[in-house]
């Protein structure tokens, strides 16, 4: 096994060990603190940190699977497994916090009277340091890492210290003043727990659909192919998340169109080792564009269609153009925003804008996309 994974899911583990250790402890004093004082709401946060020693075992089981070597049936590896990990985490929290409102709800309509000591109270205290700490480290190590489901963890133990301040709070206001604001802290306290494992969802769901690329990788991804002399332009870089800190990717470069064969070959495996070596990215294809580099009229023509072309709004770049008096044929891919209302109509308009300048022509237009809608 790789080094790098090994010592990630390492880092993980022992993470999450802590974890289940320091929520089953606090769980347990919680427990018997909420049945001594009959307070629904130490109660629950007991049962809340039960919930999240299991998102920590959650976690140690998705980093063990996402860990696995790729095999025949899945060979991109098992990294995605992580992020179902780190979705079901989300839904764990979700479930508190509905479970939670429905609990804080039912003590507004029957109200109980706690009975508050002061062990009791600095138990509480304590806890709330507790989870303090242990919610920065675990998210702290979880961003180290890039794990989401580490992430998540760490947010939910920063929501419990808020949980476990509010009760203490609301125990030394009934201690002071007689007044149960417990129950309707509760319920306060739950609105938001569901709403942080709605985003959490959200989040985890976005990235198993995909989403754009890194966009500050897949800056330095370009500078690094740009960084070959000969390379003249870099686009079309698409990049596939298959589990944190595993990429593939698939690139389009612009050489002379005097590069024989063996050489270009030379020049794409140097570009690919390179690229791997520096940001652990495995360019599975690189597509080519040939650059017309001694006929003068081809050159003053790709002038005229850029000045034609870059104007139109939405258009956000054209690269691989090439032109051919003898075949009577203009080239190129023109990359438009998302931004633009409808893409292929401004597509159109740009194919009616260059066929006018040049009636003779056949054109071949096609219409590329910057997964990053980073500008040039």
């Amino acid at each position: 096994m790789d080094k790098k994974i090994e010592s990630r899911e390492t880092i993980i583990i022992r993470t999450s060990i802590i974890g289940i250790i320091a929520n089953v402890l606090l769980a347990a004093f919680k427990a018997v603190i909420g049945l001594l004082t009959n307070s629904i709401a130490i109660v629950l946060d007991a049962v809340n940190n039960i919930s999240d020693a299991g998102s920590s075992l959650i976690t140690i089981i998705g980093a063990k699977l996402a860990a696995k070597e790729p095999d025949k049936k899945h060979p991109f590896g098992y990294g995605r497994i992580e992020y179902l990990s780190a979705m079901v985490i989300a839904v764990i929290v979700l479930y508190a916090g509905i479970t939670s409102l429905v609990e804080s709800v039912k003590k507004i309509i029957n109200p109980e009277v706690p009975e508050y000591g002061t062990v009791s109270l600095i138990i509480i205290a304590v806890a709330v340091l507790v989870k303090i700490v242990l919610g920065r480290y675990v998210k702290s190590v979880g961003e180290k890492v890039n794990s989401n489901s580490l992430i998540n963890s760490g947010e939910d133990a920063t929501l419990d210290s808020v949980i476990s301040a509010s009760t203490l709070v609301a125990a030394i206001i009934f201690m002071i003043f007689k007044i149960s604001l417990e129950a309707w802290l509760g319920a306060i306290i739950s609105v938001v727990i569901i709403k942080s494992g709605i985003e959490m969802l959200k989040e985890t769901i976005s990235k198993l659909l995909g989403e754009q690329n890194d966009i500050e990788l897949a800056k330095e991804i370009k500078k690094t192919v740009m960084s070959f002399s000969d390379v003249a332009g870099v686009y079309d870089l698409v990049l596939h998340n298959y589990g944190p800190d595993t990429w593939n990717g698939s690139i389009h470069i612009e050489v002379p169109d005097t590069y024989s064969a063996d050489k270009l070959d030379e020049l794409l495996r140097e570009i690919m080792m390179k690229v791997f070596s520096e940001h652990h990215v495995t360019l599975t294809a690189i597509g080519v564009y040939s650059i017309n580099t001694k006929d003068e009229e081809a050159i003053a023509v790709k002038k005229k269609v850029f000045d034609i072309v870059l104007p139109i709004e939405h258009v956000n770049q054209i690269h691989g153009f090439y032109f051919s008096k003898e075949k009577k044929k203009i080239r190129f891919d023109v990359v438009i925003s998302f931004d633009a209302e409808c893409r292929r109509q401004v597509c159109q308009n740009i194919e009616e804008s260059v066929q006018k300048a040049f009636p003779d022509y056949e054109l071949q237009i096609a219409m590329d996309t910057d997964f990053s809608e980073c500008e040039e």
